[in-house]
């Protein structure tokens, strides 16, 4: 009775780990790797110690029990429950540039290095050196707008 225990608890955990493989968490390999281990273990032991007859049951078992699972799974859509439904499509400093031209003097807000923030007529903006580490409160001046980047320079 014992055995059947055991062998039952390594089919269950392989089987579910192999599923959180596919479903939850794909590409880590490692999850699924073990469910295998932990399938291949508990058919092991099912053909050692119950002979090939009852080994070879429990082997179609598992295999009928795993294609149903994954089938179930993404039939019913529980994977939508843990999808990714929305994403992020704004940009730093979208539509704000426009407000701005090269020349405009402004001061750092933070310290470049080469990415930081900074102040131009009152609006904070993010802004970019040309590899140049700007010191906080440092006074910059607009060298060029690339799209929705703003590039800087210290004033010397």
């Amino acid at each position: 009775m014992l055995m059947w225990i055991i062998i039952v608890a390594l089919l269950a955990i392989g089987l579910a780990l192999i599923i959180a493989e596919i479903i939850f968490i794909p590409g880590t390999t490692f999850v699924g790797v073990l469910g295998v281990v932990f399938s291949i273990a508990g058919i092991v032991i099912s053909y050692q110690h119950f002979g090939s007859d009852v080994g070879f049951y429990i082997l179609l078992g598992m295999g009928l029990a795993t294609a149903g699972s994954l089938y179930y799974s993404f039939k019913s859509g529980a994977w939508n429950k843990f999808s990714l439904k929305t994403s992020h499509k704004s940009k730093v400093n979208e539509g704000l540039v426009d407000e701005l031209v090269i020349g405009d003097e402004g001061q750092a807000l933070s310290t470049l290095r080469p990415v930081g923030k900074a102040r131009f007529k009152n609006q904070e903006y993010e802004v970019k050196t040309l590899g140049d580490y700007v010191d906080n409160g440092t006074p910059i001046r607009i060298k060029l707008i690339l799209s929705n980047q703003i590039i800087v320079e210290p004033i010397k």
